[in-house]
């Protein structure tokens, strides 16, 4: 995964049922992003034609945020099935457990061009305090991060999903190498939402994330070409300083 400028480490999510949408948004941000993310509600609705629809136009690279979570072998058969999209990343629940991953891996390295990189997500962002606990998980959700981290690295994967605000304990325990995408980004002055942990691409950038994801902020926009421009100025901005 190559980066030139910081604005490429921005994926767009396209969080739309709609291909004429997903399509007028991607070109919108092509040139100002580093590609666009197509999660469960573009998926489910329109699957894989709709999504390849949108990458014949879009000419961007694809985060497929599908979050698989079964059996090692429905994952392995599902990571096949979207290699065909070609997607630079996709990724799975950490909580599937070793040998979901393991399969997970082993299907992406049957790819025919250039493998997909594997993620794990481990606590989703919108997941914090209390609403973690009835879950079952005892501590932090840092800790919890950095646990579910650890074994996804010793399983093959590629990094993992997390909040900016485990950056740090992430590089410590799985060193710099490890990829680290970073959902519930929000730029100076943007509305939470359903994020609990999130921080301003600056931030991101300055913790150390190798790829942010950023939707609403832009694709709510009223002008989704000047957010995401208003965005890559403000990356470049802190790059330099």
């Amino acid at each position: 995964m190559t980066i030139s400028a910081p604005h490429e480490r921005v994926f767009v999510a396209l969080d739309t049922a709609e291909v004429d949408r997903a399509v007028d948004l991607a070109g919108r941000v092509k040139g100002r992003v580093g590609g666009i993310k197509i999660g469960l509600e573009f998926f489910m609705a329109r699957g894989l034609d709709g999504a390849r629809q949108v990458m014949a136009t879009a000419g961007l690279p694809l985060f497929l945020d599908l979050k698989f979570h079964d059996i090692p072998n429905t994952v392995a058969g599902a990571v096949r099935s979207v290699l065909p999209l070609r997607p630079m990343m996709l990724n799975v629940h950490a909580a599937g457990g070793a040998a979901m991953m393991r399969a997970a891996a082993s299907a992406a390295a049957e790819a025919p061009a250039e493998r997909p990189l594997v993620l794990g997500v481990t606590v989703l962002t919108s997941l914090a305090g209390d609403e973690l606990g009835v879950t079952g998980v005892t501590g932090t959700a840092e800790e919890q991060v950095v646990r579910l981290a650890r074994l996804t690295q010793d399983c093959g994967l590629d990094g993992v999903v997390c909040s900016a605000r485990e950056i740090g304990a992430l590089r410590q325990a799985c060193g710099p190498d490890f990829k680290l995408a970073v959902p519930g980004i929000r730029p100076a002055g943007a509305a939470m939402g359903d994020q609990k942990r999130a921080v301003t691409p600056a931030e991101a950038l300055a913790l150390g994330a190798d790829v942010l994801v950023i939707g609403r902020p832009i694709t709510a926009a009223p002008d989704p070409t000047a957010a995401a421009a208003a965005i890559a100025e403000e990356m470049a901005a802190s790059s330099v300083g």
